[in-house]
């Protein structure tokens, strides 16, 4: 029997009351993970949208295209 399986099996033993607070608890845990998720995807397009602004200088000069050095380095 899988997790979700037993979850469901104990959950029949619950008098209705406390089965009604096992699935307010699990729709909090999914809010805070879809909230997690979010929050998570904002810092990485945070983090790219630094990235891609960073000028970092080659050999003194500007790298004016990186996606065309990268073709260069992988040639």
């Amino acid at each position: 029997m899988n997790l979700p399986e037993t979850i469901y099996q104990r959950s029949l033993l619950l008098p209705e009351n406390a089965a009604a607070e096992v699935l307010a608890f699990i729709e909090l845990l999914e809010r805070r993970e879809q909230q997690t998720a979010g929050a998570d995807a904002q810092r990485r397009q945070t983090a790219l949208a630094h990235i891609a602004a960073a000028h970092i200088p080659w050999q003194g000069k500007p790298i004016p295209d990186r996606a065309a050095l990268y073709d260069d380095a992988r040639a």
